[in-house]
């Protein structure tokens, strides 16, 4: 086998497997450091350099750091992430003056985005600071997109949002037009006032369910438009028997919405079994902790009106047999009937761009989402991007906020006349966290806490307004006990070759046997040299260059490395050091219109 490319940025930032998972590639590692030492205005702007929303995203975001986190492998629940990314929101100090400035003097390009959702307030976030003019066009008369309308205030209070996008929207350089639709892309394309166009409008229109009986009631509602009217203001009870259909987060936010409207009885009916289930294992124990029950294996069949009122559902109840988890077939067992005052269908979302006309050279495909490049986000016509849930279908906000990184930096470069196609290349950092022979500037021991249980509201107390923020956030204690779960996994074993004397002190000390002495050959033949066998071989194994004494190569199995610094700490010669990574994920540096110097755009990432 080749000696590893260390030189390559990804190899190390893969292994830290929280910001490698992250779609934003925040330094997870480093902010919970923080956290640990008490400097929460500084693990906030951390999280803030990627994510740009740590205050919401610590309450709402989907966590895909979470299951890759090695704390898995060493128990069955990884580290708090999400919610130690609010403790650094919740506990910070006023930021204001911390952030990017943004300049008196711009650029003279205008950049319109359409939607003030979490991408097209990435999209300002980044462009502003480097003398870019950002128009926000927003339909409603509140920012925050879906993180406004489809999320409940018990969840997600409005002062966070408010705070978080004024941030963005009230420190010059952005002009928010709220109660502004665009109605036409002919006629924002042709008014000649902006260079580039972002399109982040989201995936607003909630799918429907085309049953007998659904067009003779008032009753049946769109979980998404549902829930924009009780944001607004515009809904405020329901019937005493709901049934919700579908099982994905926004059943999970319909159910939890409809208790504090009055609901007494709230029933959530899926079609299949609980493994296949959509919504985030915490919103479904949150829902079932309220005590909405979640039926499996019922499919719609149709609505039932009587002397012209609903009066329920009837369904079909399903079998299935199963192949592990892959379904072999299914069978109808037998129909019932499910009465209710009100159904809400939450059954998913589609985009929707009737005000796009077809003469603009923007291309969509058959299912009329738009014919957008994923790693440049522009489209078929040059000078109109689209991010977040427009360009590709629902997905998250962290998901929508990577788009807005991305599509800042193809409209700087489309705007300043370079190749969109171009990447800024990343670079990483190493340091060393030596502090003495056996010290280090880290804790490495392993701390045998478990996870922390996040505090509630009462049951009693949850219902009295909806919007009573239902979790209450870490306690001092409870922050302690958790910061100190988190194995620094972007401190990283780094190991010199031709220092090394092949005395194997640090494959004897190393406590989950990931380090190997092998003679080199295929990788099947070093495989199966391996002290431990490999357990993830999706996972490449560290190897080095030859050894200078037998010519044999050092090899780390890095899914099994814990990084607890061992073999570091026992090697006579140093040839194995801690280090800490930092990944620089594309920063640009641009002509900034005041003077002749170079402005570095803050923020602007690439994965």
């Amino acid at each position: 086998m080749l000696p590893t490319n260390t030189q390559d940025p990804n190899y190390y930032h893969r292994v830290v497997d929280c910001q490698w998972a992250c779609p934003a590639h925040t330094d997870v590692p480093e902010y919970i450091r923080l956290i640990a030492q008490g400097q929460f205005t500084d693990a906030y702007l951390v999280n803030r350099e990627s994510n740009v929303f740590p205050g919401i995203l610590g309450r709402v975001c989907d966590r895909p750091c979470e299951p890759a986190c090695r704390r898995t492998r060493v128990e069955e629940k990884p580290v708090a992430i999400c919610r130690l990314k609010r403790v650094a929101a919740d506990h910070r100090d006023d930021v204001l003056d911390l952030l990017p400035k943004i300049p008196a003097q711009k650029n003279g390009k205008r950049i319109a985005c359409v939607g003030a959702g979490p991408a097209s307030l990435t999209i300002a976030s980044d462009l502003a600071p480097a003398g870019y003019e950002i128009t926000i066009f927003e339909k409603w008369g509140q920012a925050g997109g879906l993180m406004r309308t489809n999320i409940p205030s018990f969840r997600l209070p409005a002062q966070v949002l408010d705070e978080e996008i004024g941030y963005i929207t009230q420190r010059g350089g952005v002009e928010l037009k709220l109660n502004s639709p665009i109605n036409s892309m002919k006629a924002l394309l042709n008014s000649g006032e902006f260079d580039a166009v972002f399109v982040g409008s989201g995936a607003p229109k909630g799918k429907n369910l085309d049953l007998p009986g659904r067009n003779d009631s008032n009753r049946i509602h769109i979980g998404i438009d549902w829930l924009e009217s009780i944001a607004f203001g515009h809904i405020n009870s329901i019937g005493e028997r709901v049934l919700i259909i579908g099982v994905g987060n926004t059943a999970m936010d319909c159910c939890r919405s409809s208790l504090r409207l009055g609901a007494k009885n709230v029933k959530v009916m899926a079609r299949k079994p609980r493994q296949f289930f959509k919504a985030s294992a915490w919103e479904l124990e949150d829902a079932e902790e309220e005590q909405v029950e979640i039926v499996v294996n019922h499919s719609p069949k149709s609505f039932v009106i009587r002397e012209g009122k609903l009066a329920g559902m009837m369904f079909e109840q399903l079998e299935y047999d199963m192949d592990g988890d892959r379904i072999k077939s299914e069978r109808v067992t037998g129909e019932i009937f499910i009465p209710c005052d009100d159904v809400i269908l939450a059954i998913g979302q589609e985009n929707a761009f009737p005000w796009i006309e077809t003469d603009l050279g923007i291309e969509f495909d058959k299912w009329h989402v738009p014919v957008t490049d994923k790693v440049t986000f522009q489209s078929t016509r040059p000078n109109v991007f689209f991010g977040g849930d427009a360009a590709f279908g629902p997905k998250n906000i962290i998901w929508a906020v990577e788009h807005g990184h991305q599509a800042a930096i193809s409209i700087h470069r489309f705007c300043q006349g370079e190749a969109v196609t171009a990447r800024p290349a990343p670079m990483l950092n190493l340091s060393s966290r030596k502090m003495g022979i056996h010290e280090w500037s880290y804790h490495n021991d392993f701390n045998p806490a478990e996870r922390r249980l996040m505090p509630h509201v009462s049951l009693v107390e949850r219902f009295k307004k909806i919007n009573i923020e239902v979790e209450l956030g870490f306690n001092a204690e409870q922050m302690a006990a958790e910061v100190q779960r988190c194995l620094n996994c972007d401190v990283q074993t780094v190991f010199e070759p031709k220092l090394c004397i092949e005395c194997d002190a640090c494959i004897d000390i190393c406590p989950v046997d990931c380090l190997t002495i092998a003679v080199n050959g295929s990788e099947a033949q070093v495989r199966a040299q391996l002290k431990a066998p490999a357990r993830n071989p999706d996972q490449g194994l560290y190897v080095s260059a030859a050894l200078k004494q037998t010519g044999r190569v050092m090899v780390k199995d890095e899914n099994l490395c814990v990084h607890c610094g061992l073999c570091a700490e026992r090697c006579p010669t140093f040839a194995w050091d801690m280090q800490k990574s930092t990944i620089v994920l594309g920063t640009i540096s641009t002509p900034h219109a005041s003077d002749d110097s170079c402005r570095t755009l803050p923020n602007l990432k690439t994965a």
